[in-house]
């Protein structure tokens, strides 16, 4: 995990689904967790970022992706 991938995260919209439009960083643990479960995060790039976050919510990291936002 480098700075770029935890800025991507902290930028990139979920681009489907219940929470499409949210940041990754914000979707819910929950959420990740049942792609965990299934097996079924989605492949490449989008994929990678969702298992990191679900990795950095799981340890309770949340914290330092945040600060990383770009205001609009």
């Amino acid at each position: 995990m480098d700075k770029q991938q935890l800025v991507e995260i902290a930028n990139t919209a979920m681009p489907f689904g219940k929470y499409k439009g949210r940041m990754l960083i914000d979707l819910p643990e929950e959420y990740l967790l049942w792609f965990a479960r299934k097996n079924e995060f989605p492949a490449g790039k989008l994929g990678e970022l969702m298992q990191l976050t679900l990795a950095i919510k799981t340890e309770g990291l949340q914290a330092l992706v945040k600060p990383l936002r770009r205001s609009l």
